[in-house]
């Protein structure tokens, strides 16, 4: 009879734990995230597909970076992450130019966060085409005017044009955001966003 209880009272304690577990891991659609309507294809197969929607000018993305840096190292393998400048306003264009110019130079690591840093750092204004040929000239040793045709290139004027059309599909209205897997908004920015992003994942899994 005793051994009967002490199981009984074990089996209520871990059913208590696993509810308040649940309880602090669940999210809810509408108050922490939202939902695509309709839901958009992705460019990942396989996996579950992060994208991230940010502009270099913006503070907000600035902060997450570190953020997404270290979930990065511990991400869910069967996770995909995926980097899209957001262009909502004509004078994000030029960033989000570089961006694909950086991909298509194959110097993106040598560009994005010395980018970041020099903009939200040290207070550096690289807003146009000129300053933007000379910053991937002394970080990335990029030839001025193959960075120039680069920029101005077909592939970059093809990319942009999906991430102005994408964007609005997301139903973005702000920076930085995370679409989860097509199917789901959600406002970037806190640690709290990477909790709820490693949650879609984890739904998105099942």
């Amino acid at each position: 009879m005793i051994n009967l209880f002490r199981k009984i009272t074990a089996i209520a304690i871990l059913s208590f734990f696993a509810v308040s577990v649940s309880f602090a891991d669940d999210y809810e659609e509408g108050v922490d995230y939202e939902r695509v309507v309709p839901a958009q294809p992705t460019s990942t197969v396989g996996k579950v597909e992060v994208l991230e929607l940010f502009w270099y000018g913006c503070p907000h993305c600035f902060r997450f970076e570190p953020y997404i840096n270290r979930w990065l190292k511990k991400k869910p393998d069967n996770a995909q992450f995926v980097r899209m400048p957001g262009v909502f306003r004509s004078s994000w264009e030029n960033h989000a130019r570089a961006f694909y110019a950086a991909q298509l130079l194959g110097v993106f690591d040598k560009i994005h966060e010395p980018l970041f840093n020099a903009i939200h750092v040290k207070k550096k204004s690289l807003d146009t085409m000129e300053s933007l040929r000379d910053f991937f000239a002394e970080h990335a040793d990029v030839d001025k005017k193959e960075f120039i045709k680069t920029f101005k290139s077909f592939a970059v004027e093809t990319r942009m044009k999906r991430a102005k059309t994408m964007g609005n599909r997301y139903g973005v209205r702000g920076v930085p955001a995370v679409i989860v897997n097509g199917k789901y908004r959600v406002p970037g920015g806190t640690a709290e966003s990477i909790k709820i992003i490693n949650y879609l994942i984890e739904k998105e899994s099942t």
